[in-house]
């Protein structure tokens, strides 16, 4: 319930003489403006058809702060933060439900809107004038409506006798209609689900992502069993099978060549456990699990092949869930650092404040890292969205990039 209707029911006895009624023809006529405003543009958008999607964006800003004229209650804007880039921008913004609701509006203000506000500004204006009847005709100016002509005295003052209760009625209607307005303008422009829904859409989005990424992930793994470990443990089975053959060789010839065989199986049995290793690793680290987070990043940046600073000073354990999530978008970080923006420093910090822990990787490199463009920032987009976190990416060109992660934990 926007204010005027608020102030209406609440006082309507004194509702005439407080500044409410000031308010509402301001907002009518405010309105007039900015449909008359969007009629012009709409004409002129027939030369560039594809401008009108994007008609109702800047018109609902307006709209949210020309709300505040009848509410104080601030109208929050159901547009996300979009990912960087310009082309990254129209996706989002084509994508929004909240989009289309604002050039829903923007045709209704430039059509009925504009229509009920121009009768009713109209109708309130006229009746003003035969109102004040007596004194037009004191002056001398006669007042002419349809086939009545108002120029006498008594006239005048059967016209103002039948006016001003007429006036205080279209006040009344004057001020429902700028109080249903607002409420329907807060209704196109701000519905009290579209956070929900925008959280409803970006999970369901993030969860085909996830799911694709977890299937392209098992097959990396299947492959790399395959390309790795297995190849090496199959020929390790097939030297220790050469080796057996050799011991049955009489002679010392048999037996070095046993001992040979058998020490390539050696090397090999030692390949496939690196191979192994390095593939749990990349699943999930161990350091994680038995020492934290600021241990595992402390590993990272060892193998790191940039120096890297490290600034995580956590007074406890966190969830495993967090630390994972945290320790990928390091992971991440560190990579496109040294592969792509050619970094020669980055600093990690973390910040455990309220519950929430604020982790930020920032390297001196090219910049220009954009998330739209790249499955790896986007998987990490969608494993904080999963826990109800937020993840922004500030890469201009030239640099630097800093990736700011914030996921709600509780202490364990």
């Amino acid at each position: 319930m926007t204010g005027v209707w608020q102030a209406m029911a609440a006082r309507p006895h004194r509702f005439l003489l407080s500044r409410w009624p000031v308010l509402c023809v301001a907002y009518l006529l405010s309105s007039v403006v900015v449909g008359v405003a969007l009629v012009m543009a709409l004409v002129m958008a027939i030369l560039f058809p594809p401008a009108v999607a994007f008609l109702g964006l800047p018109v609902g800003a307006l709209e949210r702060r020309r709300l505040r004229i009848l509410d104080r209650a601030p109208v929050p804007s159901p547009h996300p933060v979009p990912p960087p880039g310009l082309a990254a921008w129209f996706r989002a913004r084509l994508g929004e439900g909240a989009t289309w609701r604002e050039l829903g509006y923007v045709l209704t203000l430039s059509s009925v809107l504009l229509l009920i506000d121009l009768i009713s500004l109209g109708l309130l204006v006229d009746v003003l004038i035969v109102a004040a009847a007596p004194l037009f005709v004191a002056a001398g100016v006669p007042l002419q409506f349809g086939g009545f002509v108002i120029d006498g005295r008594g006239e005048a003052l059967a016209a103002t006798a039948v006016a001003v209760p007429a006036t205080l009625i279209g006040v009344y209607a004057v001020c429902a209609v700028a109080g249903t307005q607002a409420a329907l303008a807060r209704w196109w422009l701000a519905p009290r689900d579209a956070e929900l829904n925008r959280r409803v859409e970006e999970l369901a989005r993030s969860r085909g992502r996830l799911l694709n990424a977890f299937e392209a992930e098992r097959r990396r793994i299947e492959r790399d069993l395959h390309d790795g470990a297995q190849q090496h443990l199959v020929l390790l089975a097939m030297t220790l099978g050469l080796a057996r053959l050799e011991l049955d060789v009489d002679g010392d010839g048999g037996r070095d060549k046993s001992r040979m065989l058998l020490d390539d199986a050696q090397r090999q049995a030692r390949q496939a456990l690196a191979a192994i290793r390095e593939l749990i690793h990349g699943i999930h680290p161990q350091v994680l699990t038995d020492l934290g987070l600021p241990a595992a990043v402390g590993e990272l940046a060892e193998r790191c092949q940039v120096p890297v600073v490290i600034d995580l000073p956590l007074p406890r354990r966190l969830p495993a869930s967090v630390e994972t999530t945290a320790y990928f978008v390091v992971c991440e970080a560190l990579t496109n650092a040294v592969r792509h923006a050619r970094a020669s420093r980055v600093t990690v910090s973390g910040r455990l404040t309220q519950r929430r822990l604020t982790l930020t990787v920032t390297d001196d490199g090219d910049g220009g890292a954009d998330p739209a463009a790249g499955t790896g920032l986007r998987g990490l987009a969608d494993r904080t969205a999963v826990m109800d976190g937020t993840f922004t990416v500030t890469s201009p060109v030239g640099g630097p990039t800093t990736l700011r992660v914030d996921l709600p934990c509780g202490l364990t």
